[in-house]
């Protein structure tokens, strides 16, 4: 770039001058580089805060959606409920006519009776009459035969035994009418409860409570066939915002790719910038991630010297969960060892300078086997917002940046990003990873994020 400088100056110019104006050149495009990261940086952060608020806002519609697809579904169950209801009282006012029907032959039935009942009552009346007319005959041959006196000893005896027959059968015949009569009245008081004739005035109490059952059974089908039409037009309501909702989640996920290669572009700005041999503020940074990294491996490979490690524990990718964590944490065979080497050079690069805000070694997966000491603190059961501020460690990290981060085999890779604290609280920030490598395999990258 300074032999490109030398020959837009010419070569006239005087010999003398060109050294100084090598250096003026050469401190403008410095400046001018720096600017240029300065800017790339600044863009890089306007893009993950616009890429962080497009995902809440992609989320927080995701989640109206399936609010908005579980509420449609309750519609079409209540409208279910009142196509059931409808059915159910159409068979109520069948039921209620048809009851109506019976009661009415019953009222004929009845009237039958009372007839029958009378003509009883007729006849027991005739027996009361015949009884008492028997009596009185009885009565007389009683007397004749007291006046025959030895000789009419024995009819005077069968006398008093037909008079006596007599009396029964009167008893017995007027108790016959007591009853009939009783019958005959709760009888007739039934047919006027069941009576059935035209006008309200007219109508019997069990008609009258039909009535009302009918009428009662009525308004609720009248208010089923209401609600239905009014749950119809809310499911196409609600089919219409879910449609629009589906909208805005394509335009979102649109929104989304967008600001991804926007991002993109800012990142390779601040890397470019950041090869091209000009120090910027992010170089310090670079330089330590790429010298802990060294270290991270080195360790790892004096592990395996040491028959501390094998490959296959430092490779371990069955991660066993821990029961009950939230959010959750697992094991490897290689979490004992990272606890050991890893803190030396992970604490040691908090140290260079206040902006640092954690530095960790991942695996490819982006899982974090021990954290710096003060996010290496123990779960609270049901304390999900702490725990995702201060547990970090024993947890995989598989988002955009924690992926790309674990699988860059770059020298080093720069991202912008929005880190989740928990509770709804966001840090913006940068972050620098550099691979490691052991035994001439990739095992992950290590990560060092700083504040703007």
């Amino acid at each position: 770039m300074l032999s490109l400088l030398r020959r837009r100056q010419g070569a006239e110019e005087p010999a003398a001058v060109q050294p100084v104006q090598e250096s003026s050149d050469a401190a403008t495009l410095r400046a001018a580089v720096r600017s240029i990261a300065e800017r790339a940086s600044s863009m890089g952060r306007e893009a993950a805060e616009v890429r962080g608020v497009i995902d809440d806002t992609t989320k927080a519609a995701q989640r109206s959606a399936k609010a908005v697809s579980a509420l449609a579904q309750r519609v079409q169950e209540v409208t279910q409920a009142q196509q059931a209801i409808g059915q159910t009282t159409q068979a109520s006012l069948g039921a209620v006519d048809r009851a109506r029907e019976a009661v009415e032959g019953v009222g004929q039935e009845v009237a039958a009776i009372v007839a029958t009942l009378r003509q009883v009552a007729d006849a027991a009346g005739g027996i009361t009459q015949i009884a008492l007319q028997t009596r009185l005959v009885a009565f007389n041959a009683s007397v004749e035969a007291k006046r025959a006196g030895e000789a009419g000893r024995g009819f005077g005896v069968v006398a008093d035994a037909v008079k006596d027959l007599a009396a029964k059968v009167e008893a017995s015949a007027k108790q016959i009418m007591s009853t009939v009569s009783e019958l005959n009245t709760r009888i007739e008081s039934l047919a006027t409860e069941i009576r059935a004739e035209s006008g309200a005035a007219g109508q019997g109490a069990f008609h009258r409570a039909l009535a009302d059952v009918q009428a009662g059974v009525g308004r609720i089908n009248d208010a089923a066939d209401g609600s239905r039409v009014i749950c119809a037009d809310l499911g196409e309501r609600m089919g219409a915002i879910e449609g629009e909702m589906h909208a805005t989640g394509t335009s979102l996920d649109s929104a989304m790719s967008r600001s991804e290669s926007f991002l993109r572009i800012s990142e390779q700005l601040i890397e470019t910038v950041s090869q091209c041999g000009i120090e910027t503020e992010d170089t310090p940074y670079i330089q330590a991630a790429q010298q802990a990294a060294a270290q991270i491996a080195q360790l790892l490979e004096g592990a395996m010297r040491t028959g501390n490690a094998t490959m296959a524990d430092l490779f371990d990718e069955a991660y066993q969960p821990v029961a009950g964590s939230d959010p959750p944490q697992h094991l490897t065979r290689f979490v004992s060892l990272a606890d050991r080497l890893f803190p030396q050079v992970q604490e040691h690069a908090l140290s260079i300078s206040p902006k640092v805000v954690y530095c960790i070694a991942v695996d490819r997966n982006g899982y974090v086997a021990t954290h710096n000491q003060k996010y290496c603190q123990p779960q609270r059961a049901g304390d999900v917002v702490w725990n995702t501020a201060n547990s970090r460690w024993r947890r995989i990290f598989n988002d955009r940046t924690g992926l790309a981060s674990a699988r860059n085999e770059r020298p080093f890779l720069l991202q912008t990003y929005r880190r989740d604290m928990g509770g709804g609280r966001f840090v913006v920030m940068k972050e620098v990873a550099a691979p490691i490598v052991v035994g001439g395999r990739h095992w992950g990258g290590l990560r060092l994020a700083f504040q703007f």
